[in-house]
């Protein structure tokens, strides 16, 4: 009979306190990126005090890799949920259709990631490694075999991924830019109907 104490369930408090963090950090981090964002500004925009959020973190790495953890799940999932066995041009135009929205809904999240990786992604390398690049290869395999049968015009499975992230998460990664280039209108009008023709096009056999 192991000897070991179960983990005590989080209180209602300690799970919103900690959302309350995770919430303030990912502001702060998508507004001045990891190295100038520090605990204190962290602590104010949480209202939380500093010695309190050490309580339910290490230090401002863990709360950055706490939040890109969450952040590459949800990330991932529409990368995932193309469907082999759909009509090729649909499923590829419905994933560029989720991403532009995901860089809408979550502008925050968009940054985080690009700040990370033009680190040169020191804490999510891992995750690049053993989540991303597994499920980058099967869809490249995939979107080669739809190639092979005629059901895509040919390109290269990895550069079509590659502006699709650039063409969809443009918009959240580079907004104070968008917002001034588009002047008075909003940001992401017209953008969806733009995305879908660009891509039928490249890609209609």
């Amino acid at each position: 009979m192991s000897d070991a104490t179960p983990a005590k369930k989080p209180t209602r408090i300690q799970l919103r306190n900690r959302t309350r963090i995770l919430d303030a950090a990912l502001e702060i981090f998508s507004q001045h990126g990891y190295r100038g964002a520090t605990l204190d500004q962290i602590a104010a925009a949480s209202g939380l005090s500093k010695p309190n959020i050490l309580y339910y973190f290490d230090g401002k790495e863990d709360i950055h890799v706490t939040l890109l953890n969450q952040l590459m799940d949800a990330w991932l999932a529409p990368l995932r949920e193309i469907d082999p066995d759909g009509a090729p041009l649909e499923e590829i135009l419905r994933y560029v259709h989720r991403k532009l929205e995901m860089s809408r809904e979550f502008p925050r999240e968009s940054r985080l990631f690009a700040n990370e990786i033009l680190q040169g992604a020191p804490r999510i390398a891992p995750h690049l490694e053993s989540g991303l690049k597994p499920l980058v290869d099967e869809t490249a395999t995939l979107i080669s075999g739809w190639i092979a049968e005629g059901k895509l015009a040919p390109v290269d499975p990895r550069h079509l991924l590659f502006s699709i992230w650039a063409t969809t998460q443009h918009y959240a990664d580079f907004d104070a830019q968008v917002r001034v280039l588009m002047e008075d209108r909003p940001v992401h009008e017209g953008a969806g109907q733009y995305l879908d023709t660009l891509y039928r096009r490249l890609l209609k056999p």
